[in-house]
């Protein structure tokens, strides 16, 4: 833009003046890169979550590597695109599911006679092993559906209940 002098105005904005939002740019590197990375690292967070039991790891950390996959292809194909791709129903049933499977191992304990996580008293062969793989799987559901839903928030910013972008 120029003004009435032919110069180049002043692009800067007023104090309190809103930001245009920025558009979205696609960067063909970081979506190559996220496409051949997302894979590996989410077969780390697999593993990290089904062996927390018998090795370092477990379903918190392995929960968020998985959730960091999400962030990975949030970034390198935009917010928008990867929340209607996991939609806030499809993330609040990820995370009901991973409660129910941590409550439902614990539950089946106390019917068997046991304590909430005495999972030898489940008549199951390997009742203890798989009790714990089962329950690092729920809580790493819980985490990673926790940490994807927590960034798309940050991500939609803050309104004032009259619609308008608030700061606090």
């Amino acid at each position: 833009m120029s003004d009435s002098t032919g110069t180049a105005a002043d692009d800067r904005l007023e104090v309190g003046a809103e930001r245009p939002p920025r558009p979205y740019v696609e960067s063909p590197i970081i979506m190559a890169t996220v496409r051949i990375v997302a894979p590996f690292v989410f077969s780390l967070g697999a593993f990290v979550m089904f062996h927390g039991a018998d090795s370092a790891g477990g379903g918190f950390q392995g929960g968020v590597i998985v959730g960091t996959v999400v962030l990975l292809i949030a970034i390198a194909f935009g917010i928008g695109p990867t929340r209607e791709w996991i939609s806030s129903s499809l993330l609040t049933l990820l995370v009901v599911f991973g409660v129910l499977l941590f409550a439902g191992i614990g539950l089946t304990a106390l019917v068997f006679g046991g304590a909430f996580l005495q999972y030898e008293v489940i008549p199951v062969y390997e009742a203890t092993k798989y009790g714990i793989e089962l329950v690092e799987v729920g809580i790493g559901i819980i985490v990673s559906g926790t940490v994807v839903g927590l960034f798309f928030a940050l991500a939609a910013g803050y309104r004032d209940p009259d619609g308008t972008e608030g700061e606090r």
